[in-house]
């Protein structure tokens, strides 16, 4: 079972060189500053959060090279509370993402819970959705010629078993 700092450490190992990208623990909220001349980019986690380094990573593993170079991957994000159309545009964007942070959280031996980042929203229905997108996340992850995520999740797998 993986901490933040063996997943940042891990996700570092990974990325830093191939992709200018690290990983960094701390933050009083979650954020991707794009590289900028020599500083690579930094893909912040809230606090000490194992959860929330998983989730950052999967965002990052997922976005495309263009969202990249923007802060914050050029989303905005809609603090709660949410009307149900605006939480239901909250599911739909954050349902890849947490389908891949499950798969980070299994391969890093890690308990993975949905966030519905909404006391309330329907969390329970989420869940569900997550599991039945499982398998078009996993076929994603063996089809997708972009192998950044495939990569984390065998460096996660590797580092557990090592730890």
């Amino acid at each position: 079972m993986l901490d933040d700092r063996a997943i940042a450490a891990c996700f570092d190992a990974t990325f830093l060189a191939s992709e200018r990208t690290r990983m960094i623990g701390g933050a009083a909220e979650p954020l991707y500053l794009p590289a900028c001349g020599d500083c690579p980019a930094e893909l912040h986690y809230r606090e000490d959060y194992a959860a929330s380094a998983l989730h950052e990573a999967a965002h990052w593993c997922i976005a495309g090279c263009e969202r990249r170079t923007l802060t914050d991957f050029g989303y905005s994000y809609l603090p709660p509370p949410r009307t149900r159309v605006q939480q239901d545009a909250f599911f739909a964007f954050e349902l890849k993402t947490q389908t891949l942070e499950a798969i980070f959280a299994d391969a890093a031996g890690l308990e993975f819970q949905p966030s519905a980042d909404n006391i309330d929203a329907d969390v329970h229905a989420f869940a569900r959705a997550i599991v039945a997108t499982r398998s078009t996340v996993v076929n994603w992850l063996i089809e997708t010629s972009d192998a950044r995520a495939r990569r984390f999740a065998h460096a996660l797998e590797q580092t557990a078993r090592i730890g």
